[in-house]
């Protein structure tokens, strides 16, 4: 069918079409009964904020370009027309499961477990007294009730802002209705927590809200109500070039994102169909944009339950990540790192180690400088402050990417405190954001030496996320590293480009070359008899010239596996083209983060770790760095643990079929869906990863063809 050509479209698939079934992934998990309760909500709430922010910034944007009379073709044949048909279509159905998912599964299995979410008509006594109470103190001094007529327009509703809609009739003059408008305050919780005996209570603020609205609408009948939530284009429209400071344009911009154009609008499924059409009037939607919902307008805020909800035997065992110990004979970590590299792997070894990293160097006197990049950080982090303390001794420089969308605030925050502690501050380059995970200290050691140490990792500097994100870090000394990390933060600062940055690979400057020039490798190796296999673990894989060179390499022989948790534009399964190459999603209870690229190189494996995914904006949008692991015991423990584990996996991973469909590892393409494996032969990579953190687990527990040699070279080294 597509043998003539690799630009067929039906070698594609839709990059928003895979989005959605990533997120359909995510849904699978609160509707597995093999993961306790709440965890399962948590899912549900994650899966709403991924569909909040597809719609802020895909929909947005693809919205923003047929207004402006756009229409072109995607790599898989669609129009954008039809595009926004798919997602209309899609989206519908997927918000119609969540709901099911909530009142028909976790919902009920919650209240068996005495937690219970209510509604005003299921209180009793004592919580109907502290529902009064609560409104008359904590919730009326907040709300600002509005009847829109020709004095009072319709008030500006942000984006993301639940409200309830009233449609209101004058006692006096009964022939007339009206549309009443409540904003929900966001000073208080979304879920209240009632007071119980024996139970764990919650009620949603949207239902006090229409319960108190009667006490605010003095001389008007209350013909019906509903709680909704309207999303708004939240992409930043900036003009770089134009720009006289990029920090101020950003804060301009963040303002106008909260008014942005309406894009979705989600209404309780009972609302009055006059309610309804006024809203979607108000806020110029088409009827597809417009969800009515069986349950609580915005799933994300049951977050809440998860937090409050103190029942720890409901969800994961918690664990202890493995701690870095230094050798006996080195005194500090960086004699450790003069001796070797070190590789951790997060969250199963500890994040402290790259704090330690960065902290020991604000402190330590021989340290003479410190380069740093930030992307995301926690609002309570430990490396921006020490950054700032080391300002006063030592010379400091932070990148500071603006633009990481929905961080552009607390990053600007950032940015002035280290600006105001004498931390010398770059906003990256201009058209370019700074995605790259880098750290570069200088010392001069107790040798008389001047050393330069760095950190380089595929996640970033947050330590909360680092809890719950599978990540990689490298901390090294070696000369040739190091010195080009200091070429890439020259190249950030002073736009100082170098004739090569090897053995880095460097976005937008050659990593996307020399990608396709390592699978090419693979592909002349396979031509000519030698070993040749690519594996390779990234978020997501959309581009075009990559998927070609993948394609190519598994048409000369190459075995290729992939292991790419969300978006995949590429087809496996094709016959004569892609039939070597293999893909997998894995979704379970951290989010796989890390980007690692094997190449089997005729038997002298290569294997690069780093921050960018196979994405037309990575390779090309963004400064990234791919880097290599030299050392052959961190090497062998990517390829015999890491991602043997991985590949292993047979409960949490998906395969990508030649439809597009994902399926378990127990699932028939023909719909059979059979059992989960259960017993020994049951595998969960991230709970094996936990349990061999914790010394409870060996290698030897890989259900994987793994050679022994390998096995020896890392058991009792793996740190």
């Amino acid at each position: 069918m597509v043998r003539q050509t690799l630009d067929h479209p039906a070698c594609f698939i839709n990059r928003e079409e895979s989005w959605l079934k990533f997120n359909w992934r995510v849904l699978e998990e609160a509707q597995d009964t093999h993961n306790p309760i709440l965890e399962r909500v948590k899912f549900l709430a994650i899966s709403a904020s991924n569909l909040d922010e597809f719609f802020e910034v895909r929909v947005g944007g693809l919205l923003q370009q047929l207004e402006d009379g756009y229409n072109a073709t995607t790599h898989d044949g669609l129009t954008m027309v039809e595009e926004k048909d798919l997602i209309n279509r899609a989206t519908h159905e997927f918000v119609e499961e969540q709901y099911s998912c909530w009142n028909e599964r976790l919902r009920p299995q919650m209240a068996e477990q005495g937690i219970r979410v209510l509604t005003v008509d299921q209180l009793e006594d004592e919580a109907r007294s502290f529902v009064d109470d609560y409104c008359e103190r904590e919730l009326d001094p907040l709300l600002t009730p509005v009847t829109v007529d020709p004095a009072h327009p319709f008030p500006r509703v942000i984006n993301k802002a639940l409200c309830v809609a009233l449609l209101l009739r004058r006692r006096r003059r009964s022939s007339l209705t009206y549309t009443g408008v409540v904003t929900v305050p966001r000073a208080l919780p979304r879920l209240v927590r009632l007071p119980s005996q024996g139970t764990i209570d919650f009620i949603f603020l949207a239902d006090l809200v229409t319960y108190h609205a009667a006490r605010m609408y003095h001389g008007y009948d209350i013909v019906s109500s509903s709680a909704f939530r309207v999303t708004r284009n939240s992409n930043l429209y900036l003009q770089e070039e134009e720009s006289r400071n990029l920090l101020e344009s950003v804060r301009a911009e963040l303002h106008n994102r909260r008014k942005g154009d309406a894009v979705r609008m989600e209404i309780e499924s009972d609302a009055d169909p006059e309610i309804i059409e006024r809203l979607r009037t108000v806020f110029e939607l088409e009827p597809w944009q417009v969800f009515p919902v069986n349950g609580p307008v915005n799933l994300s805020r049951l977050f809440n339950v998860y937090e409050q909800a103190a029942r720890p035997e409901l969800k994961f065992r918690p664990f202890a990540p493995r701690e870095l110990r230094l050798t006996a004979k080195s005194k500090d970590l960086f004699e450790e790192l003069r001796r070797h590299d070190i590789l951790l792997h997060h969250p199963f070894d500890s994040y402290d180690a790259v704090i330690s990293f960065i902290q020991s160097a604000a402190e330590d006197e021989r340290v003479l400088s410190i380069k740093q990049t930030l992307y995301r950080t926690s609002e309570h982090s430990l490396i921006v402050p020490a950054l700032m303390s080391a300002a006063a001794r030592k010379e400091v420089t932070a990148v500071v990417e603006l633009k990481a969308r929905f961080d552009e605030a607390s990053n600007i925050r950032w940015a002035r405190d280290l600006e105001d502690a004498g931390v010398q501050v770059f906003h990256g380059l201009v058209g370019l954001k700074t995605h790259c995970k880098l750290s570069l200290l200088v010392r001069r050691d107790p040798d008389g030496t001047t050393r330069s140490y760095a950190h380089l990792g595929t996640g970033n500097y947050n330590a909360a996320t680092a809890r719950i994100y599978s990540d990689l870090s490298l901390l090294t000394a070696d000369p040739e590293i190091t010195s080009s990390v200091q070429d890439v933060f020259s190249f950030l600062t002073a736009y100082a480009e170098h004739p090569n940055y090897g053995p880095l690979l460097v976005a937008p400057l050659d990593l996307a070359e020399k990608v396709l020039a390592l699978t090419e490798r693979e592909a002349e190796h396979a031509r000519e008899g030698r070993p040749a296999r690519i594996v390779a673990k990234m978020n997501s894989l959309s581009d075009k010239n990559i998927v070609q060179a993948l394609y190519r390499a598994s048409q000369a022989g190459v075995e290729i596996d992939l292991l790419v948790r969300g978006i995949c534009s590429l087809r496996p399964g094709i016959r004569g083209i892609s039939d070597r190459i293999r893909v997998r999603s894995i979704v379970g209870r951290f989010l796989e983060h890390s980007r690692i690229f094997c190449f089997e190189n005729g038997g002298e494996q290569e294997v690069y770790l780093g921050s960018a995914d196979w994405m037309p904006r990575n390779l090309h949008e963004r400064v990234e760095v791919l880097f290599p692991l030299k050392n052959p015991l961190l090497r062998d423990r990517v390829l015999y643990e890491i991602l043997a584990a991985y590949m292993a996996d047979n409960l949490k991973s998906r395969f990508l079929q030649k439809d597009g469909r994902y399926l378990r590892p127990w699932q028939s393409p023909k719909g059979r869906r059979g059992s989960p494996p259960r017993g020994p032969s049951a595998f969960n990579a991230q709970e094996f990863l936990i349990a061999l953190a914790e010394g409870k687990a060996t290698l030897e527990d890989i259900p994987a063809p793994v050679t022994r040699r390998s096995r020896r070279a890392l058991i009792g080294k793996e740190s």
